[in-house]
């Protein structure tokens, strides 16, 4: 897991520091004007795509650190016993919708490539977009699935980033 943590950092921050660099570069051209600015046109669909692939890239390492939505207050409410089984159903349910949606995806990849669609300024085909939820769900079904077998440990990192926040928030 730790080797796919780091992997993930690499891939996050290097598709983030990219989108940075491109969108820099139409600025700066946009500002120097002329036909090199009419040349970058692609930029903001290549940024767009790769924000898509930040997004869903990002789907297992928030969930594994607590930073996913949730509402907490019932569930840690319960005694420790009642809140190991809700928290086992929350992994369970968690994990079969995950590996469906990703199921899901991988089919409409193979769709959408059999329909020719392709991307208008960079003529991509349009059907490896939707590898971006493949690899998300798939990377959210293993931490939900991780999580229910106990190999990690999702919800300790919740409390300890609300405790972080709560002592941030005194010493401000």
């Amino acid at each position: 897991m730790r080797y796919l943590r780091r992997l993930e950092r690499i891939y996050l921050v290097s598709i983030f520091l990219s989108m940075v660099g491109l969108f820099t570069l139409n600025v700066i051209a946009r500002e120097v004007g002329g036909t090199f600015a009419s040349q970058l046109a692609w930029v903001e669909e290549a940024v767009r795509l790769m924000n898509i692939f930040l997004v869903f890239g990002a789907l297992g390492l928030a969930l594994e650190r607590g930073r996913h939505v949730g509402i907490d207050t019932l569930r840690d409410a319960l005694p420790e016993r009642s809140r190991t089984i809700v928290r086992k159903i929350i992994d369970a349910v968690g994990f079969l919708f995950s590996a469906y949606m990703a199921y899901l995806a991988y089919l409409l990849v193979f769709f959408v490539l059999g329909t020719g669609q392709r991307s208008p300024t960079l003529d991509l085909p349009m059907g490896w977009v939707y590898m971006a939820p493949v690899l998300g769900f798939s990377l959210l079904s293993l931490r939900y699935l991780l999580s229910f077998l106990s190999v990690i440990d999702r919800f300790s990192r919740q409390n300890e980033n609300d405790e972080t926040s709560s002592i941030e928030g005194v010493q401000k």
